[in-house]
């Protein structure tokens, strides 16, 4: 039997730790059919266990990593994407960077955003198999010709007619000392207190945004 310093992934499996790779694939099939969500719905996380494992150990160097050094060293080698923290909270226990301190900060020290899911749908071929395949995600991001603004300097401004209150305010005399205050909804921007100038840009679409 070879000399792993963990044997977690390798029970999950149910394989040995010297497992060839055709072994490892041959197990990886039979668990794969038997938990895969299409045939069993409540076993998702049984079969990201199956799935993590496979994929660490069916990678030469994400193997040796783990055998030599188990848990930690696959945490520090690791670029830490979108899943791992929680597949590792489940398999090991305890996220996968909460030893660094502050989850949600990169090593460069910018914050974390949020993590997004989308769903993707695969075959069991495809699992078996693997394979590359594209995603394609909606991002925000600042317009470069407004600089966020929502319009040229200048095109969005106050209403001159009301100074941008959205009323007009009309004081009229009754009498000597007497007057008498009126406010109403301005006409020239219906209340809103800005108007629009017609304005044309030309929009970019750069490759991979929405």
């Amino acid at each position: 039997m070879a000399n792993v310093a963990d044997t977690k992934l390798y029970d999950i499996l149910g394989v040995p730790p010297g497992a060839s790779e055709n072994e490892l694939k041959k197990a990886y099939r039979k668990l794969a059919k038997e938990y895969h969500p299409d045939k069993n719905p409540n076993a998702g996380d049984k079969f990201k266990e199956i799935s993590f494992a496979y994929e660490v150990l069916s990678n030469p160097e994400k193997r040796e990593l783990y055998d030599r050094y188990g848990e930690q060293g696959l945490r520090e080698g690791s670029g830490g994407g979108g899943g791992m923290d929680d597949i590792f909270s489940h398999i090991f226990g305890g996220g996968l960077f909460g030893f660094m301190g502050n989850q949600n900060r990169s090593r460069n020290g910018r914050r974390r955003g949020e993590d997004m899911m989308h769903p993707l749908k695969v075959s069991l071929e495809d699992l078996y198999n693997g394979k590359t395949t594209k995603l394609q995600l909606s991002k925000n991001v600042l317009c470069s010709a407004c600089s966020g603004q929502g319009g040229k300097s200048g095109a969005v401004q106050k209403c001159s007619a009301c100074r941008g209150r959205g009323v007009r305010i009309m004081i009229r005399q009754l009498a000597p000392g007497m007057v008498q205050q009126m406010q109403s909804v301005c006409s020239d921007c219906n209340g809103e207190g800005i108007y629009e100038q017609d304005d044309y840009l030309s929009l970019c679409i750069f490759k991979g945004y929405i």
